[in-house]
C-alpha cells in the first residue's frame, strides 16, 4: 500500500520517514519523493473523483442479529451474524463459526452479502 505524508521536507524529517519500519521505498524519480499539489492528493484520496466531490459509501442497510456471508479475504464464504454496524466507517463486527468457536471479525460492508 501507499501512504500520503503532508511534511516540510526538512532533512531531519526525512531521515525519520526513511527510517520507519516497514517504508520500502517512494514514487518520485531519484531518490527523494515529488511533492503532489492538493487536487493530486485529492483525486488519490477520492479515487479519481473530481476535487470537491464525496466519494461514494455504500448504500446497504445492515441490522444487529442478521445473517451475513463473507464474500472476499481469507474468511470468504463463511457465514456470521452482525454484532455491531458502524455506518460512519463502514464497517461490521460480525460472529464468525471457525472451528466451532464464534470469532469476532472486523469486515467492511463491500466484503459481505445479505443472506436471505
Amino acid at each position: 500500500g501507499y501512504v500520503l505524508v503532508n511534511m516540510s521536507m526538512s532533512d531531519e524529517a526525512w531521515t525519520v520517514v526513511k527510517g520507519t519500519p516497514g517504508v520500502t521505498g517512494f514514487v518520485g524519480a531519484g531518490a527523494k519523493p515529488v511533492p503532489l499539489s492538493q487536487p493530486e492528493v485529492d483525486r488519490i484520496l477520492h479515487h479519481g473523483a473530481p476535487a470537491g466531490s464525496q466519494a461514494q459509501k455504500a448504500q446497504v442497510e445492515f441490522s444487529l442479529g442478521e445473517s451475513v456471508k463473507v464474500t472476499s479475504g481469507p474468511l470468504s464464504d463463511f457465514d456470521g451474524e452482525i454484532v455491531d454496524v458502524n455506518p460512519d466507517q463502514q464497517k461490521l463486527k460480525v460472529l464468525v463459526d471457525i472451528f466451532e468457536r464464534q470469532v469476532p471479525v472486523e469486515l467492511s460492508f463491500d466484503q459481505v452479502k445479505k443472506i436471505d
